[in-house]
C-alpha cells in the first residue's frame, strides 16, 4: 500500500516543495508575566511558511499523542516523545506543530537549545533566549509532510547548560524545560482511494492507527425487522470490540451518506434506498464504492446481503469470524460454525480469575514493561476483572513482582514505587550490585551495566481493586555522584518488570449485591458474564425509530468493547415477544412499546419514564437498610428532556437482571450513550437509578437488593450472620463452646486411654 500512498502524495504536492524546501520554520510567541493564561497572536518572522495544503485539518493534543500531562524535560532525562499515526487511506499534505513550553531562567543561553525530531530526523533547532526565559513561549513549526509515514514519532530534546565548568552536574535543578499540554499538532490529510478489496477489512471502516472515536453509519431498509437488526447488532459489537478504548457510535440512515464510509444490510424485499445489487446467490459480503459519494473521494460501502434473514445473519457471522480469509470485492459464504459454547467469565478483555495470571498475559508487547532513564514514566499494566468478585475468605490479593534494574554502585535513594489505581502499595529500595557478579551471569545480557534482580510479594487490599485497574511501577534511579567533578553515566540506566510477575485472584468467588449500575457502566455486567452474550436478550420497541436503533447498535458495540468479543449469541426481541426470553438477563431500550412494557411490570420499579410524565421512587435521607425498599414515590408532569439508566431484578426469573435505557423521547437516548462514552462522567453512574438531565448525572439507590452468584454454604452462612452483630456474638459464643467441649472430650479420651494402659 505504500507505493500507492507515495504516488498520491506526489500528485498532491508536486511543485509545492520545490519553492519552499523541506525545513521547519519556527514562529515565536511569548507570554509575559501579564499574560499567564493566553498567548498573543503569532508574528511571522523570516521567510513565509509554505501555503496550506488541500485536505482536511485536525488538531491533535498532547494527550492524544500519548502524553499524560505536561512533558518534563530534565538534565538527566532530556527527551520527550510524541506518537502520531496516519490512517491507511490518508496521506499527510501539511503539518504544523504549535510547541508551547517554558524553560529555566538560569541557563547559559548561548549553549542551550531545543532539538525537534520527526522520525529521527532533526526538523528544527530552537534557541533559548534570555529575554524569554521563565515565560511561556510558543513556536509554530511547519513540518515537511514528506517525512510522515504510517506511524510517526515527534521527539523534543533539551540541550541545556548552566555552567562552563567541565564537571557540570546533570542533576542540577536549573536544567529544566516543561512542554505544556497546550501543545498542538495540526495535521492536514487528504484521502486516497483504496481498491475495493475485502482483504483490507476492517479498513477503511476501522483503522487501528486512528485514535479518534469510531463512527460508522449503518444503512438499513425502512422498517427493518428484528432479524435484520440482530445481524447489524452482531456487526456493531465486532466493530466495538475493535475500537476498544476509542468508543464507537453507529448512526442509522436509510440511504448511504455522502461523506463517510458506511455499512448496508440488504434483503431482496428490503433493500436500502440508493443501494443496487445484482442477484443475491446466498450469504454475501460485498465492498464497493459508496454510490452517494464522489468517485474520487474513496468512500466505501460494505454491503451484507442474503436471500432471507437467516442468510443475512450468516453473512454477518462470517464477517466477524472469517474476514481474514476474505479477498476480492465479493465473498459468498458457504457455511458458518459459531464453535462451542463459551464458559462464564472467559471474556478476552478480562483477566482469568481461576489461576495466577502473569504480566505477559496482560500486555501486548513485553517492551511495555521496560523503562529507561533516571526518572522514567511509570510502567503501567492494565487489568480488567469481572466486577462481581467477592473476597469472603481473604481481604487481600497476592501480587508477586519480579524486577530487574541497572544496579547502583552503592546504597542510595534509588527506589521502586509499586501502586494500584494511583494509590501507593509499597516503596522498595533498590540495592546495589552483588560484588560477586553472580547475578550478571546470563547467556544473553538483558540490561546494560551492572544488573540486579529483586522480588517482592505485595498484598493488595481487595477494596482497592475494581473492574478496571492499573498497576503502576515507578522506578527512580538516584544519582551515583559522590562529589563534585565525579563522573556519572547519564543514559545507561535501564529497568524492567519481569513478564513472569503474577497476581492471583483464584481464592475469590463470584457473588455480589445487585442491581449495580456501576458494574454495567464500566464492564457491561451482568450481560458480559457470557462474552458472546449467550444469556442476554435485548428488548426493543415493536416499531423502533432511528434513535432506538442507534442506541441498540451502540450498546452492543459497548458490549464488544467491554468483553472483546462480538455478540454472536445475543437474542433480540420486540417488546411484544419478551415472554420468549423470560430466562435471560434483559437489556431494554425503553421507548415506545418498550416503555409501556416497563409500566406493565409495575410501580415498584425505581423510575418509570413516559412521554411527558415521570414516576420516581425516592428514599428518605436515613441509614435504612437497602433491603427495606423505597419509602416514598412521586409522580410529575414534565416538559423537559429526561433519560435514565434503571436497574432491577427480572420480574420473570429470580437472580436475573434488567437494565433499561429509558427516556421520554427516543432522541434523548443519545444522552445516555454520551455518558457511557465520557470517562469523566461514567463514574457517576451507580446504584439502581441514574438520571441524566443534560450534563447533570445523578446516581441513586432506591429499590430492593438481590444477589447474583454463588457462595459455598459455610461462606453464605458467615456472610449473612456478619450483617447482624448480635448473631455474630451468639455465633462466637457457640463456636467457643463447641471448641471447648471438643477439647474437653478429646482430653478425656486421651486420659482414659492412658489409664487403660
Amino acid at each position: 500500500m505504500r507505493p500507492l500512498r507515495e504516488v498520491c502524495f506526489g500528485l498532491l504536492l508536486l511543485g509545492g516543495w520545490m519553492a519552499h524546501g523541506a525545513s521547519a520554520r519556527p514562529v515565536d510567541t511569548v507570554a509575559g508575566p501579564a499574560a499567564a493564561s493566553s498567548v498573543a497572536a503569532p508574528q511571522t518572522t523570516g521567510a513565509p511558511p509554505p501555503a496550506a495544503s488541500a485536505g482536511v485539518a485536525r488538531d491533535l493534543t498532547l494527550k492524544q499523542m500519548g502524553a499524560n500531562g505536561a512533558i518534563k524535560l530534565r538534565g538527566q532525562d532530556p527527551n520527550g516523545i510524541l506518537n502520531v499515526a496516519v490512517r491507511n487511506d490518508e496521506v499527510v499534505t501539511g503539518a504544523r506543530l504549535r510547541l508551547v513550553y517554558t524553560y529555566s531562567p538560569s541557563l547559559i543561553y548561548s549553549l542551550s537549545h531545543l532539538k525537534v525530531f520527526l522520525n529521527g530526523e532533526v526538523v528544527a533547532t530552537l534557541p533559548m533566549d534570555k529575554e524569554q526565559a521563565g515565560q511561556t513561549v510558543t513556536k509554530e513549526l511547519v513540518l515537511d509532510p514528506r517525512l510522515f509515514t504510517d506511524f510517526n514519532r515527534i521527539g523534543v530534546q533539551m540541550i541545556a547548560h548552566y555552567t562552563l565548568d567541565h564537571c557540570e552536574d546533570p542533576y542540577h535543578t536549573s536544567l529544566w524545560t516543561d512542554i505544556s499540554p497546550d501543545t498542538v499538532l495540526t495535521l492536514t490529510t487528504s484521502e486516497i482511494a483504496l481498491p475495493n478489496s475485502l482483504a483490507l477489512l476492517p479498513g477503511p471502516f476501522f483503522d487501528r492507527r486512528d485514535n479518534r472515536p469510531l463512527s460508522i453509519p449503518f444503512v438499513l431498509p425502512a422498517h427493518a425487522d428484528a432479524a435484520t437488526l440482530r445481524a447489524a447488532g452482531v456487526v456493531s459489537s465486532w466493530f466495538g470490540a475493535l475500537a476498544g478504548w476509542r468508543g464507537a457510535r453507529f448512526p442509522v440512515a436509510q440511504t448511504p451518506p455522502t461523506d463517510a464510509h458506511a455499512i448496508a444490510f440488504a434483503l431482496p424485499n428490503a433493500m436500502p434506498e440508493g443501494v443496487k445489487l445484482g442477484e443475491i446467490k446466498g450469504p454475501t459480503v460485498i465492498v464497493m464504492a459508496n454510490p452517494a459519494s464522489a468517485p474520487a473521494s474513496g468512500r466505501k460501502l460494505l454491503v451484507l446481503a442474503g436471500r432471507d434473514a437467516k442468510e443475512l445473519q450468516e453473512a454477518a457471522d462470517a464477517l466477524v469470524l472469517g474476514q481474514v480469509g476474505m479477498s476480492g470485492d465479493e465473498a459468498i459464504v458457504k457455511s458458518v460454525d459459531l464453535g462451542p459454547e463459551r464458559r462464564p467469565y472467559d471474556a478476552p478483555n478480562w483477566a482469568p480469575v481461576d489461576r495466577a495470571v502473569s504480566f505477559k498475559e496482560l500486555v501486548s508487547d513485553p517492551a511495555q514493561l521496560e523503562a529507561a532513564g533516571f526518572n522514567p514514566p511509570p510502567v503501567r499494566v492494565d487489568m480488567r476483572l469481572p466486577p462481581d468478585l467477592f473476597a469472603w475468605a481473604r481481604h487481600s490479593v497476592p501480587l508477586n513482582v519480579h524486577y530487574r534494574y541497572t544496579a547502583p554502585s552503592n546504597y542510595n535513594d534509588s527506589v521502586l514505587n509499586i501502586g494500584v489505581n494511583d494509590q501507593l502499595l509499597r516503596s522498595v529500595r533498590l540495592r546495589p550490585a552483588d560484588p560477586s557478579g553472580v547475578e550478571r551471569q546470563f547467556n544473553v545480557p538483558l540490561l546494560s551495566g551492572s544488573e540486579a534482580r529483586g522480588a517482592e510479594e505485595v498484598r493488595v487490599p481487595a477494596l482497592r481493586i475494581g473492574s478496571t485497574n492499573q498497576f503502576q511501577f515507578q522506578f527512580h534511579m538516584d544519582s551515583q555522584k559522590t562529589g563534585l567533578c565525579v563522573a556519572a553515566a547519564t543514559d545507561s540506566t535501564r529497568a524492567a518488570v519481569d513478564p513472569d510477575s503474577t497476581i492471583d485472584f483464584s481464592q475469590f468467588v463470584h457473588y455480589t449485591a445487585m442491581p449495580n449500575l456501576a458494574f454495567f457502566a464500566t464492564s457491561g455486567f451482568p450481560f458480559t458474564r457470557m462474552a458472546d452474550l449467550a444469556d442476554t436478550a435485548v428488548v426493543i420497541p415493536d416499531a423502533p425509530d432511528v434513535h432506538d436503533e442507534e442506541a441498540l447498535f451502540t450498546m452492543l458495540g459497548q458490549m464488544g468493547r467491554w468483553s472483546g468479543l462480538p455478540a454472536l449469541r445475543v437474542s433480540l426481541v420486540p417488546a411484544s415477544a419478551v415472554d420468549t426470553v423470560r430466562d435471560r438477563d434483559l437489556l431494554v431500550i425503553g421507548t415506545g412499546s418498550a416503555a409501556e412494557l416497563m409500566a406493565k411490570w409495575g410501580k415498584g420499579l425505581p423510575m418509570l419514564i413516559e412521554r411527558g410524565e415521570n414516576d420516581l421512587s425516592v428514599r428518605e435521607p436515613t441509614d435504612r437498610p437497602k433491603d427495606q425498599g423505597p419509602v416514598a414515590r412521586t409522580a410529575m408532569s414534565v416538559n423537559g428532556p429526561t433519560a435514565a439508566f434503571v436497574g432491577f431484578q427480572s420480574p420473570y426469573t429470580s437472580g436475573k437482571s434488567v437494565v433499561a435505557l429509558a427516556a421520554n423521547t427516543s432522541d434523548r437516548l443519545g444522552d445516555l450513550l454520551d455518558v457511557l462514552a465520557d470517562d469523566a462522567r461514567v463514574g457517576e453512574v451507580r446504584g439502581d437509578l441514574t438520571v441524566v438531565r443534560q450534563k447533570v448525572v445523578v446516581g441513586l439507590t432506591v429499590g430492593d437488593t438481590y444477589y447474583a452468584g454463588h457462595l459455598p454454604w459455610y461462606a453464605w452462612l458467615w456472610v449473612h450472620i456478619s450483617r447482624y452483630p448480635a448473631l455474630m456474638a451468639i455465633a462466637g459464643i457457640l463456636a467457643g463452646l463447641f471448641v471447648a467441649l471438643t477439647v474437653f472430650w478429646a482430653l478425656g479420651r486421651l486420659a482414659a486411654h492412658r489409664l487403660e494402659h
